[in-house]
């Protein structure tokens, strides 16, 4: 079976529906395929409960729709998913679920992509055969857990954080969290506050901010350079904070906006983990050196017995794994070549939406960027 449409997007996360909203709006046909059962698979199931927007709304809306009047600054999980599914409503957008892309080719004889894609409810394989094609298929594609000597023979609970939804079951447990971004920091503060006994991995350094500090940096950044903004950033929250470095946290040398302008690295937002760490409720560590059984042994050589190990290790594309000719645009981890904001384009028609770690505004410049020139080549 072939099917025949003018742009193939390739996932129905928020860069997906965000691209099929815009090409709505200049009424190109487009096909969305999905190879999970319902959008946004990541937020839906595999979020933990406590989870909120760490940017304020204005940073975190999609294209042609805004949150409702009366939503919080910092949007939760749920009602995330809420806006979403209006936002499928009010475009019409109708993801074809449980389609897997098996492969992607570009056949250079009829000038067009060439995807072969299977319903997993039938097993039967639709090829479909497309002028442009985006890949929307995510940075978080699959779950990346670090190579850990004798990780495979802990005896206690292994799970990644897209796994974790609540500290409730780990009370009095001794737990540890291996990750010091936003999801490791606030998984690790809600262990704390269900009663476990916590510690978390720190290995590199990491800039912590309050909420306020970055939507304040953020706001002041569209208007004054990222060193100057930067600067106060730093200056705040080492006013707010004091001097983490006896903690086990340091801060990097370049300052957090300019940090994630180079190399997509968030600053962590705290949510209150930082006190539990100044008082010893979580405790911190360096780097796992190996594990044997239940016994977790530290770079400076401390062993400590862990029931239960939550790796908030982040994820990876997969695009490559089903990519064919897309190294104009994708590396060989999957991820764009080219620099923000250069990064969304490749050869022969091909996109990328929602590649390049800057979040969901970072997803709504690609959405209208590719929906543009898509514009531009279709009436050439």
């Amino acid at each position: 079976m072939e099917v025949q449409t003018v742009v193939l997007i390739v996932g129905a996360g928020p860069a997906g529906l965000a691209t099929a909203a815009c090409l709505t709006q200049i009424n190109i046909p487009y096909v969305i395929v999905e190879r999970e059962d319902c959008s946004a698979s990541l937020w839906r199931n595999r979020a933990y409960d406590r989870l909120k927007l760490h940017l304020a709304k204005e940073f975190c809306e999609l294209p042609h729709m805004s949150y409702p009047a009366d939503a919080p600054t910092y949007i939760p999980k749920d009602q995330f998913v809420k806006y979403l599914v209006n936002y499928i409503e009010c475009f019409n957008i109708r993801p074809k679920y449980q389609t897997a892309i098996e492969s992607c080719s570009y056949d250079e004889g009829r000038k067009c992509w060439l995807s072969n894609a299977r319903d997993m409810t039938t097993s039967m394989v639709v090829r479909y055969t497309s002028r442009f094609l985006v890949v929307a298929s995510g940075e978080n594609s699959a779950v990346n857990i670090p190579i850990i000597p004798g990780l495979h023979e802990f005896v206690g609970e292994v799970i990644h954080s897209s796994r974790y939804k609540s500290g409730a079951s780990y009370s009095g447990k001794n737990v540890l969290t291996v990750g010091c971004g936003n999801s490791g920091m606030e998984i690790a503060y809600d262990l704390a506050s269900h009663g476990a006994n916590t510690s978390i991995v720190i290995h590199s350094p990491v800039h912590v901010v309050t909420k306020e500090i970055i939507r304040l940096g953020m706001t002041l950044a569209q208007h004054k350079p990222l060193d100057v903004v930067d600067d106060l950033l730093v200056r705040l929250s080492n006013f707010g904070f004091g001097d983490l470095s006896r903690h086990g946290i340091v801060r990097p040398k370049v300052g957090p906006l300019l940090l994630k302008d180079k190399t997509g690295k968030s600053a962590v937002i705290d949510v209150g983990t930082i006190t539990l760490i100044k008082n010893d409720t979580i405790k911190v560590h360096g780097d796992i050196s190996k594990i044997k059984e239940n016994i977790v042994e530290f770079e400076d050589r401390k062993e400590i017995m862990f029931d239960a190990i939550v790796f908030a290790t982040g994820y990876k594309s997969t695009a490559n794994t089903w990519l064919k000719n897309g190294e104009s645009m994708l590396n060989d981890d999957g991820m764009p070549k080219q620099k923000f904001p250069n990064h969304w384009k490749g050869a022969n028609e091909l996109y990328c939406a929602g590649l390049a770690k800057r979040g969901l505004a970072g997803i709504a410049m690609d959405a209208k960027n590719i929906a543009n020139d898509i514009l531009s080549s279709y009436h050439a």
